[in-house]
């Protein structure tokens, strides 16, 4: 019988603990817009995914925006919370800590290739504990271990004025606000806030924003917005200024970038 999705942010549903004879488990949300999925931690591990939609992902002093090709591993014990940006059908994989295919307690950005997108599928529709998702749980274990993993991520600080103004640009990415700005919105001085980027996140102010919108691209050209209009939505004078950070970044234009997890 398929897996019914769930329609609410409840957390610790019932019967849903990976096990020995049974390491993948997949647990389905269906969730509108703005959604939180509280803090929260597990004794095992999760691949965090949505088939469509954009989620945001916190852990610890972490955020990512995750489109639908790409998914977060995210380790046993991690605390961790997620945001539906736009409605999303979430797809989340508990896997038994001794299958699990990373080591440590390090997030991982996963391609996510067409082969691995119809396992989930397909596990969401095997009958509990039959053959078929035994088999299928062994393809999709093999499939995230050679995953590609990616460097895109945002770090979050700690201190509090900071940790406003940090929140506030990641919701509006392409904003203009000098630092000197953003100060007086957050109560300190623009010198304070620099010494702030400086020792919480060991970068200055612009190098962090670049950060933001460079994770915001990935559900904008998912999307199939073409690149000029992602370079406007992101704050970039023009595709070719938005190009040239991402390949800096990167090693690879967008384009060639984003194309890798088609394939």
């Amino acid at each position: 019988m398929a897996i019914q999705p769930v329609t609410h942010t409840r957390l610790h549903l019932p019967g849903t603990a990976p096990t020995a004879e049974r390491p993948v488990r997949l647990v389905a949300r269906d969730l509108d817009a703005s959604e939180l999925l509280a803090a929260h931690h597990h004794a095992w591990g999760q691949v965090t995914y949505a088939l469509d939609g954009v989620v945001r992902v916190t852990v610890g002093s972490t955020t990512w925006i995750v489109p639908p090709q790409r998914a977060i591993w995210i380790p046993a014990h991690a605390r961790h919370e997620v945001v539906t940006l736009e409605k999303a059908r979430l797809r989340a994989l508990y896997v038994q800590a001794d299958a699990a295919p990373f080591q440590g307690k390090r997030c991982e950005v996963l391609e996510v290739t067409p082969l691995l997108r119809e396992l989930v599928v397909a596990l969401s529709q095997a009958e509990a504990g039959g053959p078929r998702e035994a088999m299928l749980s062994t393809l999709i274990l093999d499939e995230l271990a050679r995953s590609a993993t990616l460097p895109i991520c945002v770090a979050l600080p700690e201190e509090k004025r900071l940790r406003t103004l940090c929140e506030m640009l990641i919701a509006e990415p392409a904003s203009a606000l000098t630092l000197e700005d953003w100060a007086t919105r957050v109560g300190a001085s623009g010198r304070t806030l620099a010494r702030l980027f400086e020792r919480e996140l060991g970068m200055s102010f612009s190098q962090w924003r670049q950060q933001v919108r460079l994770a915001h691209a990935a559900p904008l050209i998912a999307r199939g917005l073409p690149l000029s209009r992602v370079a406007a939505e992101l704050g970039y004078a023009s595709q070719s200024a938005f190009s040239a950070m991402f390949k800096k970044t990167f090693g690879q234009s967008p384009t060639a970038f984003f194309a890798r997890g088609e394939n």
